[in-house]
């Protein structure tokens, strides 16, 4: 069976099954960095990101759902905050690579200066 068929078969959890699948998803993200701001209504988050309410209502619903965002009713409108204890699992996972990076960058850095304390300086050039 070619490669090409095995994608159509093969599951894919969805998208309300944790942080990381509700993240995949780019307008979500969007919304995490406007909350990331404060707290903000729907209205809001429909004007900055240019979308139809009913998109925006699905996104926050997702992200309420995986515990990303909290949701406070005040009359009519409803107001989300982000949840940041929601994106611990994503943090702790990128925090290996993170340490990765800064190790690579740091050795690095100490080749430039070995680099830079051997070059010899031109006289009268």
């Amino acid at each position: 069976m070619p490669i090409w068929e095995y994608i159509f078969i093969m599951a894919r959890s969805p998208t309300t099954s944790d942080a990381f699948n509700a993240i995949a998803e780019p307008r979500r993200r969007d919304i995490l960095d406007l909350l990331a701001h404060g707290e903000r209504s729907v209205n809001d988050l429909v004007a900055a990101l240019k979308l139809a309410q009913p998109q925006v209502s699905k996104h926050l619903a997702v992200l309420r759902e995986v515990g990303l965002v909290s949701v406070r009713e005040a009359g009519r409108q409803r107001y989300y905050a982000l949840n940041a204890a929601g994106l611990k699992p994503i943090h702790d996972w990128v925090k290996v690579y993170e340490r990765l990076w800064n190790e690579r960058l740091d050795r690095l850095d100490q080749y430039l200066k070995e680099l830079q304390s051997q070059e010899k300086p031109n006289d009268g050039e």
